[in-house]
């Protein structure tokens, strides 16, 4: 009798697949609890190398224009298209049904079209020219906060990882993200699909492990900006607002039928943006009172 030889899935940091520094891994089930995937378990160090990445690729995917980044998030959805059956697949393996995976894997490229929809659009509608009293100019516009840590959605393995990272990645952010524990698969494989995707390195981060032990680790890091943790744990929500008292991160708690209409919608890409206001003086040309 053969003995079949599990692939081990490493992590993707800064555009690369590196194994886990720890040398540790766990072994990834099916629903009927047989061994599918050997899995990383990332560690401290994984996420502290993801930071680096993260934070270095900032300065240009925000100046990207909204309209190239929204060309690069269709891109990930074309791509994606194009290998729906192994998504498919995975998510069998994980548990769903044939249906049930299908429709994931089609709302998670329909999901993505939809944020490369507003990545340039969101601007001209959250974006304000503000009244003022003096002889200025005052605009609003949102900008990217940074890096941002997402602890995604342990009950599926694609559809939430897709609807928490698009509208991070929408306005200019970039990210780190802990993968489902339970049902990993679709995590690392949507790693190749961004590898292929025109997304420069260091974008979009993604660990594999246990969230007890990578959370503090998340909400401590001063180079996070902040955390949108996608699920229900109150020991986690707890431990998250306790704990980002010490550097001020903004915490965000996001607990969705992933699969809804609910979980696409412009205010999510404004939750990770800051209002910047400008004030420009009016010249003066003429008599008092006219301007331009």
């Amino acid at each position: 009798m053969r003995l079949e030889v599990l692939k081990t899935n490493k992590l993707y940091i800064g555009g690369k697949f590196p194994r886990t520094e720890s040398g540790r891994f766990y072994t990834a089930v099916d629903k009927n609890g047989k061994e599918i995937a050997n899995m990383c378990l990332g560690s401290r160090k994984d996420f502290r190398n993801s930071v680096v990445p993260a934070r270095s690729a900032f300065g240009g995917w925000s100046a990207k224009t909204a309209f190239n980044r929204s060309q690069i998030l269709y891109r990930i959805a074309e791509m994606l298209e194009g290998r729906r059956d192994q998504f498919v697949s995975e998510l069998t393996k994980m548990g769903s049904t044939k249906a049930a995976a299908e429709k994931e894997v089609n709302t998670s490229i329909d999901r993505l079209i939809y944020y490369a929809g507003w990545s340039d659009k969101y601007l001209q509608v959250f974006s304000a020219v503000n009244p003022v009293s003096s002889s200025h100019f005052n605009f609003s516009a949102q900008e990217a906060m940074g890096v941002v840590g997402i602890l995604a959605p342990e009950e599926n393995g694609l559809i939430g990882l897709v609807s928490s990272i698009a509208p991070v990645i929408a306005s200019g952010n970039t990210c780190v993200v802990l993968a489902s524990e339970t049902k990993p698969l679709c995590a690392i494989s949507f790693a190749e699909v961004l590898n292929s995707s025109d997304v420069p390195g260091g974008v979009v981060n993604i660990l594999t492990g246990k969230k007890e032990e990578l959370v503090s680790h998340f909400v401590t890091h001063m180079d996070v900006n902040a955390i949108l943790y996608c699920g229900k744990d109150e020991k986690i929500k707890k431990q998250l607002q306790e704990d980002s008292i010490t550097n001020l991160k903004r915490i965000l708690i996001k607990d969705f039928d992933w699969l809804s209409d609910k979980a696409e919608n412009p205010y999510l890409i404004t939750d990770f943006t800051e209002v910047k206001t400008t004030w420009h003086p009016i010249e003066q040309v003429g008599g008092a009172g006219s301007g331009y």
